[in-house]
């Protein structure tokens, strides 16, 4: 970071460009992206980076204060309910559907001037930037890009003429945004509860029932879950259809939003309850395969809400820093305080693991796009891996940067309190903790053996790394224990309250593998093997609660990351041990 100079009241990041200032996304994006195609989208993430630091910024605390309000009916007492936003959103949804066009940058060519639909790492990389200022309108941009994702794949040529145009358009006037509306009453995490029936009535089906939980309340098309009459119980009886808020002849749908959600976060985006009374919807695919092609959807935005968490811890490790290195106490900046410096660590930490196995994550998806059966397998385990950890220890780092602000750190008027707020909805969406771990362990490592190609690969990332011996067999170790960890619960399911426990060794020993790899390719910067070894020792490695950690390594480590410059790597070989 720049240098700030103490006050009394310290400063934020505003104004900061967050691609600028972010030093391991800028130094990892040549791992994972090509010249020709970093050169092309470089200009385009400093663009975002800017935006992001000041007018989005602006924007998102704006419409956090000014959350959308339903209007149920109009004046004439008819049914037209409408949702009405504060221009400050109507502002970031130019930016983001408009400038950026993030719903369509997977699906077609000429989004920012390339040809062809963006690779995966870009479209994160995005992401990852516009999350830092505003977290709610990401919702919308992903299930709208997840539903053009499910009308491409599984859609007859029929529908998806009439529904893919509209929904890819770059035209605001002209685009139909899209959601997924699946929670009910009775079916939350159990989504063979759902009680929403499908029926055909006058050559066309029209569904009844309520979604108890319907973010992007308005959106033009939603994809849903519904049973069709006398179809069997449990999830192999769902079929999957898309609900128009219009009919082909202009007049609303037979559905009404009943309510807002008044939520603890993601104010800016509305999300509701919904009625339907006999709605007329087209069915995705064939009827018995709905709730398979809906998990199609549910692991996209999985994926989305761990590059989400790595963007807002990095947006917590920047104020932190901000918030510590602009502020005096007893006699000296804040960040010189032992005690601050450790906790800053704590927040730096959880922060790069997420950035690196977002990228790991994405370009695995970008290879299984490409066909390869490897990175499909690949990406099985690392989608709830990702969301899992990350989601989680967004809570943690929220919180531990709005400690390092202090009292502002509680108060409105700065960022962290809604950076707090929003952290927790990540171990909510798509799939609580609970659900996360036993989809990975019991199902992505115990009936598919994604493990296996998981293994296989970080094994080979830490071969090729230029590594201490030492610290290498110690990493080789750890993996193969988290590894062993994982297939033993996996295979025994009374184990299943481990789950857990053996999904967070799993994160932390991949990522500290990928940390330590990430650390050797520039030779004029081993920062990241340092992170490695934090993650080693402080995630990994057993450790006496009683004892004092022996050897100055950590305080040498600390101020070297602390520093903000490139670390030589023999300097950072003699932290790393022989």
């Amino acid at each position: 970071m720049d240098e700030i100079s103490p006050s009394p009241i310290a400063g934020d990041c505003r104004g900061e460009n967050f691609f600028r200032v972010d030093d391991g996304l800028r130094r990892l994006l040549p791992l994972y992206l090509d010249a020709a195609t970093l050169t092309h989208f470089t200009p385009h993430f400093d663009r975002l980076g800017a935006l992001a630091g000041d007018r989005l910024d602006e924007l998102a605390a704006v419409a956090d204060k000014n959350p959308p309000v339903l209007h149920p009916r109009d004046r004439w007492g008819r049914d037209e309910d409408w949702i009405d936003y504060h221009p400050a959103y109507r502002e970031m949804e130019k930016i983001a559907f408009g400038d950026f066009q993030f719903h369509a940058m997977s699906h077609r060519g000429g989004v920012l001037g390339w040809a062809e639909p963006l690779p995966p790492v870009a479209k994160y990389t995005f992401t990852y930037l516009f999350v830092q200022a505003e977290f709610g309108l990401m919702c919308p941009i992903s299930v709208t890009d997840t539903s053009i994702h499910l009308i491409r794949k599984y859609a007859e040529p029929k529908l998806k003429e009439y529904l893919l145009s509209r929904m890819l358009s770059a035209d605001l006037g002209g685009l139909w945004k899209g959601t997924q509306f699946m929670t009910e009453k009775a079916g939350g995490s159990d989504v063979g509860a759902i009680e929403t029936v499908a029926r055909q009535e006058g050559g066309c089906w029209r569904l009844h029932g309520e979604k108890w939980f319907c973010s992007h309340a308005d959106a033009d098309v939603a994809l849903m879950l519904a049973r069709p009459e006398g179809a069997p119980a449990g999830t192999g009886g769902l079929a999957l259809f898309a609900l128009p808020r219009r009919l082909e002849d202009g007049r609303r749908n037979a559905y009404r939003i009943v309510r807002l959600k008044d939520k603890l976060g993601t104010r800016s985006m509305a999300s509701g309850e919904i009625r339907l009374d006999g709605a007329m919807a087209y069915p995705v695919g064939r009827l018995d395969q709905g709730f398979k092609q809906m998990l199609d959807q549910v692991n996209l935005s999985r994926l989305s809400h761990g590059v989400r968490a790595a963007a807002m811890m990095r947006r917590c490790l920047n104020e932190a820093l901000a918030a510590s290195c602009g502020r005096q106490a007893f006699g000296r900046p804040v960040i010189e305080h032992p005690l601050m410096r450790r906790q800053l660590m704590k927040i730096m930490v959880p922060a790069e693991q997420a950035l690196s196995l977002m990228l790991f994550t994405a370009d695995a998806l970008g290879r299984a796009q490409a066909g390869s059966s490897e990175a499909e397998s690949l990406l099985r385990i690392l989608t709830p891996l990702i969301k899992f950890r990350a989601c989680r220890d967004n809570i943690q780092v929220a919180t531990g940067a709005m400690e390092a602000r202090g009292g502002n750190g509680y108060i409105e008027e700065w960022v962290n309190a809604r950076l707090v707020r929003d952290a927790q909805i990540g171990v909510l969406w798509e799939g609580t903790s609970n659900m996360i771990a036993l989809d990975l362990v019991m199902r992505a490592i115990g009936k598919v053996g994604a493990h296996r190609g998981l293994a296989q690969r970080l094994t080979e990332r830490l071969s090729a790394a230029a590594l201490p011996a030492g610290f290498r067999q110690s990493l080789g170790e750890s993996l193969d224990r988290a590894i062993a960890l994982a297939e033993d619960v996996a295979r025994h399911p009374e184990a299943e309250p481990e789950a857990r426990q053996a999904a967070t060794a799993l994160y932390n020993a991949t990522s500290a593998v990928l940390l330590a790899w990430e650390g050797t390719r520039d030779p004029a910067d081993a920062r990241r093997a340092l992170v490695s070894r934090f993650v080693l020792e402080h995630r990994l490695a057993p450790r006496d609660p009683l004892a004092r950690p022996k050897g100055d390594w950590q305080e040498r480590a600390t101020d070297l990351l602390l520093a903000g410059k490139p670390v030589e790597v023999r300097a950072a070989a003699e932290l790393l041990g022989p």
